[in-house]
């Protein structure tokens, strides 16, 4: 019981530090000039993974490579299975094949990456500097595309940034507001490792099974928050946008900086299940967004139905 309220707490934490981080940040964002179009593309877009990055460099720091991984796989299969499912069951999202294929074909061309990066069975520094570059080099290409082209994903971006109305007014409050919301996230990635390694300790379940269900489902609750937001308001792009830009931050970033503070082995389940779910679920939502230009709320069913048949065969079938 006490594992379960340290992995609740970890979670609340890590949700409260997540929004208030991303706040601060925008209120800054603002202060300094920066552009609502770069602010949505990394602040936003970027932010919302705050929590799984703390969670999963902290796992790799502290030689927990499992939890480590399976948050980032996890997350990436429970953002396009369960949140969008979720979304999709509120309204359908209307997408513009135009605007988002970059991302989406990204998220799938990363998920490709991973798989090949990891045939080594880990993940070295050479594999965290592969993973940085490619983002980089997507920033790069998203930023410089959207302003001097004028793409129409640049207002999927702004408006991303303008989801978060409520931001802090003054500096005090922005600066408090910043180091506030790293604070949280500190101590709640540490209370939620405390509470996921306790509860696979005592029910014999391996800590990558916790990572990439209790713990990748946790971490993802600020991707949840604004994407459930922008889908009640009708805000489709900036709905799917969230989850698809999360999903490149996850993969080359979070694993991008985790390997590079410490070479990551990758637990023989991954290898054999979760990437490819992880990749099946990218194709999935690339063919829903690409056929009828739209997620209706079937093809929500379809991927939450996804998601309760990942649930089960994790702990099931691919539990030991």
């Amino acid at each position: 019981m006490l594992d379960f309220l340290f992995l609740v707490l970890g979670i609340a934490l890590l949700t409260v530090g997540g929004e208030a981080l991303i706040r601060g940040s925008l209120a800054a964002a603002k202060r300094l000039g920066v552009s609502p179009l770069l602010s949505g593309l990394v602040i936003v877009g970027f932010g919302t993974s705050a929590p799984e990055l703390v969670v999963s460099v902290n796992a790799a720091i502290d030689g927990r490579p499992d939890i480590a991984i399976g948050n980032v796989v996890g997350s990436n299969i429970g953002n396009i299975l369960l949140i969008l499912g979720i979304c999709a069951l509120i309204t359908p999202l209307t997408v513009k094949p135009l605007a988002l294929r970059r991302d989406a074909v990204t998220v799938v061309a990363a998920s490709v990456l991973f798989l090949v990066l990891v045939g080594g069975n880990a993940l070295g520094r050479p594999d965290a500097a592969i993973f940085l570059v490619a983002l980089v080099a997507y920033l790069v290409w998203a930023y410089w595309s959207e302003r001097l082209h004028a793409a129409p994903s640049g207002e999927l971006h702004k408006a991303e940034a303008e989801e978060l109305s409520t931001v802090p007014k003054s500096v005090l409050w922005t600066v408090i507001a910043v180091v506030f919301g790293l604070l949280l996230l500190i101590a709640g990635s540490q209370v939620l490792l405390i509470g996921a390694i306790g509860i696979a300790a005592h029910f014999g379940v391996p800590e990558a099974v916790i990572g990439l269900t209790l713990v990748a489902v946790g971490t993802s609750l600020p991707e949840l928050s604004i994407s459930v937001i922008a889908a009640i308001r009708r805000h489709a792009d900036v709905a799917v946008g969230n989850i698809l830009g999360s999903n490149i931050f996850n993969l080359l970033g979070i694993l991008g900086v985790s390997a590079l503070l410490q070479p990551l082995p990758v637990h023989p389940r991954v290898l054999q299940f979760d990437q490819w779910v992880m990749l099946g679920a990218s194709l999935l939502l690339l063919l829903f967004l690409y056929t009828g230009r739209r997620l209706s709320r079937s093809e929500g069913g379809v991927l939450l139905i996804g998601y309760g048949i990942y649930g089960w065969l994790s702990f099931a079938v691919f539990g030991g």
